[in-house]
């Protein structure tokens, strides 16, 4: 009998050993201390989020909060920017330890990566040609298909569109730029997209240019995107999230990127 109970020991001991290496298999915050580099992932190019100065330098919202995130995990930050469209397989694969991009949390994308608590909210709004001014009210003026409308490939203002407007003719762009200089041009009546590009560009380079609609249609939590079977680092991100939300760090870098437009020269 105590043959027996030292053997059934045994077969437990082996077994949790086993166990523990997978348990930690995907040690996210435990790689990145190691490593002494904190990865991430976003594609420069949406503003206020993430974009390049005038120098080649990217910056924003976003840089600043993955700032703040190296500096609590006491590592040094690396931004990898990335295609928007391979931007989740470049995740899943390991490139990078997190997107932090403006990425929308939707049920779609989670069923490939977990999010953190969100860390901003917005929706879509609507630029459009000057000549529809007065015309177009709202995005249900626009399900017609003798409209052309427009979005970023692989968005949730593509969705939107085919989810909302259907019935218009769609396009989609590459880039955000490629999309609101084709409103400009005339080559499509209106371009969907998140409310603080299209706030900021409607106010800046598109003043004049194009008609702002500004009320959103959607809602949209912006969060941080992190590979499945990893709670530690959500549970790192979301406290982060919450004590840079509570000790006024974050309300300064909001302030800084989306109630200021100074930082506008300084962009390309």
């Amino acid at each position: 009998m105590k043959y027996i109970r030292h053997l059934v020991l045994i077969v437990v001991a082996i077994q949790i050993s086993l166990f523990i290496p997978n348990l930690f298999a995907n040690d996210t915050i435990g790689k990145i201390i190691k490593r002494g580099t904190l990865k991430v992932g976003l594609e420069a190019g949406y503003m206020p989020f993430e974009m390049r100065n005038k120098k080649g330098k990217i910056v924003g919202f976003d840089i600043e909060l993955a700032k703040m995130m190296a500096k609590g995990l006491g590592v040094k930050l690396e931004i990898v920017n990335t295609e928007w469209d391979g931007i989740i397989p470049a995740l899943l694969t390991g490139k990078f330890d997190v997107i932090l991009s403006g990425m929308t949390l939707t049920q779609t994308r989670n069923t490939k990566v977990n999010f953190s608590d969100p860390y901003l909210v917005v929706g879509q709004s609507i630029i459009l040609n000057k000549k529809l001014k007065g015309k177009i009210k709202s995005y249900k003026d626009l399900n017609n298909k003798k409209y052309k409308v427009a979005s970023k490939l692989g968005t949730t203002g593509e969705e939107a569109v085919k989810r909302l407007i259907h019935k218009a003719t769609y396009k989609a762009y590459q880039t955000e730029q490629e999309g609101v200089m084709e409103v400009v041009n005339g080559r499509i009546d209106a371009f969907v997209y998140d409310y603080p590009y299209n706030a900021i560009y409607a106010n800046g380079k598109g003043k004049g240019k194009v008609h702002f609609l500004s009320d959103t249609f959607t809602y949209e939590p912006i969060a941080i995107a992190v590979r499945k079977k990893d709670p530690d680092i959500i549970n790192w991100l979301n406290n982060f999230l919450r004590q840079i939300k509570r000790d006024g760090r974050y309300d300064k870098i909001y302030a800084k990127w989306f109630q200021k437009t100074d930082w506008l020269s300084g962009v390309q």
